[in-house]
């Protein structure tokens, strides 16, 4: 009897470990619609609306008030036309 109470009590302290370890894996799976977050390398242009990702084409230009004084936000140019400010 007391044998077997020492080995189901040696089994027990040995499984433990084995169940633990299995329960921390992390199973990743791919998800559809993530590719779109996923992107990186795009500029982004914190304007006096919020920070905001600028479009491709587009870039990030320092803005100006309408005497010429730095505005501390970021304007979006995109051609010849400025979204979100004056630069």
């Amino acid at each position: 009897m007391k044998t077997a109470i020492a080995f189901a009590a040696a089994l027990a302290v040995l499984s433990l470990p084995v169940a633990a370890n299995a329960a921390t894996k992390h199973h990743r799976h791919h998800h559809a619609g993530y590719g779109t977050y996923a992107r990186g390398g795009g500029q982004i242009a914190c304007t006096q609306y919020g920070c905001i990702p600028v479009q491709r084409g587009c870039y990030a230009r320092g803005g100006r008030t309408y005497s010429g004084m730095p505005s501390g936000f970021d304007v979006v140019v995109c051609g010849r036309s400025s979204l979100y400010g004056n630069y």
